[in-house]
């Protein structure tokens, strides 16, 4: 099957409205966050009020899972996935797709836990995969619209870098293939084999997009503005960076083989 993308224009974008029926899963990966998660939550449910939210928290020591666990006893919309340990952004999002797999839900979102994405694109973001009909929305900064402010200088080089590497090793029809805000519909999820997906950090990201454009799906970008986190600390590093590019070639290898 083929696969492409699209950008809505700014006529499109104003006129998507979320249909409430649809099953949503909001999956929240977190490290860390106790200082984030309470308004994050809460913004969610506002924007979002029909959506389950899980948070998969890597045994956090700043008591992030201690405060989902005890939200949950009066908020039966909130879940927590807990894990032993931080192993990477890569591993704690599978994880938190299967546990979406095994239930019955149409649409899955994933966003940072740190504010940086703006919940107040979150319903258009499932609206455009409804509207649309696409299989995966992707909240893009790179598109008309869309942009990042408070980052250090050093931090927009990387992240365009990192893009530009992306879109030309792995030939992906996404201006923005390294974010991780983006809405997934579960039946394309499920024609993918997880187990074959096998960066454990950021690199996920790309190695996801890159299996599900293998499977047919067809993306659409929604142009959105990353913020800098106000509090706690990025969990991104230079080696995450690297690490990334690493997954890039590899993956560009795999490509060529094929």
């Amino acid at each position: 099957m083929s696969s492409n993308t699209t950008q809505p224009d700014s006529s499109e974008s104003a006129g998507t409205e979320l249909h409430d029926t649809a099953r949503l899963l909001v999956v929240l990966c977190t490290y860390n966050e106790a200082q984030n998660v309470p308004l994050m939550v809460a913004q969610l449910h506002q924007v979002l009020p029909a959506a389950d939210l899980l948070v998969v928290d890597d045994n956090s020591p700043d008591g992030t899972g201690q405060w989902v666990k005890q939200e949950m006893t009066r908020d039966e919309r909130l879940h927590l996935l807990p894990r032993p340990g931080k192993q990477g952004l890569g591993v704690a999002l599978r994880a938190g797709i299967e546990w979406c797999l095994e239930r019955d839900y149409e649409f899955l979102l994933n966003m940072d836990a740190d504010l940086s994405h703006p919940t107040s694109a979150a319903a258009a973001m499932v609206a455009t995969c409804q509207q649309f009909d696409c299989d995966v929305a992707i909240g893009s900064r790179y598109i008309a619209g869309g942009g990042m402010h408070g980052l250090p200088w050093h931090r927009r080089i990387v992240s365009r870098l990192l893009n530009g590497y992306a879109r030309q090793m792995l030939k992906l029809p996404i201006s923005d293939c390294s974010g991780s805000y983006r809405c997934y519909r579960v039946s394309i999820l499920r024609r993918l084999e997880l187990n074959r997906l096998s960066c454990l950090g950021y690199g996920f990201l790309e190695e996801l997009l890159v299996h599900l454009h293998r499977a047919g799906a067809r993306f659409k970008e929604v142009p959105i503005l990353f913020e800098e986190r106000s509090s706690g600390k990025s969990k991104l590093s230079v080696g995450d960076a690297i690490g990334a590019l690493r997954v890039i070639f590899r993956l560009r290898a795999k490509r060529s083989d094929a």
